[in-house]
C-alpha cells in the first residue's frame, strides 16, 4: 500500500468524476486562487517560531509548515533573494549562457524573457539547482545552492518545468503530496494535516476535490495547475516557473499571474507573452545572444529599440482607455 493510500484512500480504478521601484501590487477580485491561497496560508501558520522536540512525530509532521534551509531560520511566508554570481549555464559542451550576474531581491517577481533557444529553460534549471552551473554560483539568502543537499535544497527553491508530465497512472493527489517530500521523513505522509494541505493547494489554483482523479484524464492545462500546487505547497522563498501560461485558457492565465504576484516569495518566471511580463513583473531580465541584460523594470527592459533588437517586432505602449493602465502593444514589422 502506498503512502498516498493511506493518506486519501483506496485508488478509484475505472471512475473518473467529472521593477527597480517595486509596482504596487493590484487588488483584484476575490477568485478561486485567492481563497485556495488563503487557505493554504492559514494552515501554513502564522509564522511565528515554534519550538518543538526534533525527534517527537507530531514535530515532524509540523514541520512541514516550517521548511528551513540548511541554516535552520524560519521560512514561514518569507522570500528568499536569489543571486547569480558570474554564473555560466551550458547543454553539454556548447555553453547557452554566459556571465549571468544579478540580484533578485525577496518578495520580487522576475520575469526572464528571450527569443526560442535563447537559453530562459536552461537558466532557470540551474537557478533552481536541477542542473549546474559550468562557471560561477547560484545564492539563494546567501547559500550556495549547488552545495545544499537534496532535500535542503528542495527547501529553498520549487521550479516548475516546462512541458513537465507526471506518470499517467498517478493521482493527482500523489503528484501534490510530492510538494511535502522534504519536510517529511521516510513514510512520513497519513496525518489529516496533510490530506488537508493537499486539498487547500488545490483549491488555490482552482481544482478543488481532484486528488482523487487520474493524471491521464487532465487536460493540459488541468497538468500545469497540478504542478504548480505541487510546487506550492513545497513551500519554498523561491519559486521558478518555466512558461507557467503553457495551455492555460485566458481566464487562468491572468487569475495564475495574479496569485504569483501575490505570493509572499520570490517569483522567477520565463514567459513568451512580453504583454503578460511587462503587466504582472517587477522587474525583466532579457536574454540574449547568450547573455542576460541588466535586471530592469519593465518600462526599461522593453524599450521598443530592445524589443526590435531582440525580437524583431515593434512595441508600442498605450494607455488602456477604461483602467488608465499603460499596456506594451506588440506589432509585426511589417504591419507599419
Amino acid at each position: 500500500m502506498s503512502n498516498y493510500q493511506r493518506v486519501f484512500g483506496r485508488r478509484p480504478t475505472d471512475r473518473v468524476t467529472d521593477n527597480a521601484t517595486r509596482r504596487p501590487r493590484r487588488a483584484p477580485k476575490e477568485t478561486a486562487y485567492d481563497l485556495g491561497k488563503a487557505a493554504l496560508d492559514s494552515a501554513a501558520g502564522d509564522g511565528e517560531p515554534r519550538h518543538e522536540e526534533a525527534s517527537s512525530p507530531a514535530a515532524e509532521s509540523d514541520s512541514l509548515a516550517r521548511p528551513t534551509v540548511s541554516h535552520g531560520r524560519d521560512t514561514v511566508g518569507r522570500a528568499g533573494e536569489l543571486r547569480a554570481v558570474a554564473l555560466t549555464c551550458a547543454i553539454g559542451r556548447r555553453n547557452i549562457v554566459v556571465g549571468a550576474d544579478f540580484t533578485i531581491r525577496p518578495g520580487e517577481t522576475v520575469g526572464i524573457v528571450g527569443p526560442n533557444g535563447s537559453g530562459k529553460s536552461t537558466l532557470l534549471r540551474v537557478l533552481g539547482g536541477v542542473n549546474r552551473p559550468t562557471h560561477g554560483q547560484v545564492l539563494v539568502d546567501g547559500q550556495g545552492l549547488h552545495a545544499l543537499r537534496p532535500r535542503q535544497r528542495a527547501s529553498a527553491v520549487a521550479l516548475v518545468a516546462q512541458d513537465e508530465s507526471p506518470p499517467a497512472d498517478m493521482l493527482v493527489g500523489e503528484v501534490v503530496a510530492l510538494g511535502l517530500t522534504p519536510y517529511l521523513p521516510p513514510w512520513g505522509l497519513g496525518a489529516p494535516r496533510e490530506q488537508q494541505r493537499v486539498a487547500q493547494a488545490l483549491a488555490s489554483v482552482d481544482l478543488p476535490g481532484f486528488a482523487g482523479r487520474q493524471v491521464q484524464h487532465l487536460s493540459g492545462g488541468e497538468r500545469q495547475r497540478v504542478l504548480l500546487a505541487r510546487a506550492l505547497l513545497q513551500n519554498t522563498p523561491v519559486l521558478l516557473l518555466d512558461e507557467p501560461t503553457n495551455h492555460l485558457d485566458v481566464t487562468h492565465q491572468l487569475e495564475l499571474l495574479t496569485l504569483m504576484r501575490n505570493l509572499n516569495r520570490t517569483v522567477v518566471a520565463a514567459l513568451h507573452d512580453l504583454s503578460l511580463a511587462d503587466r504582472y513583473c517587477d522587474r525583466i531580465i532579457v536574454l540574449h545572444n547568450g547573455c542576460t541584460r541588466p535586471l530592469a523594470s519593465p518600462a526599461q527592459a522593453l524599450t521598443p529599440d530592445v524589443v526590435a533588437e531582440v525580437f524583431g517586432v515593434d512595441a508600442t505602449r498605450v494607455q488602456h482607455p477604461v483602467t488608465g493602465e499603460n499596456h506594451l502593444l506588440i506589432t509585426p514589422r511589417e504591419a507599419r
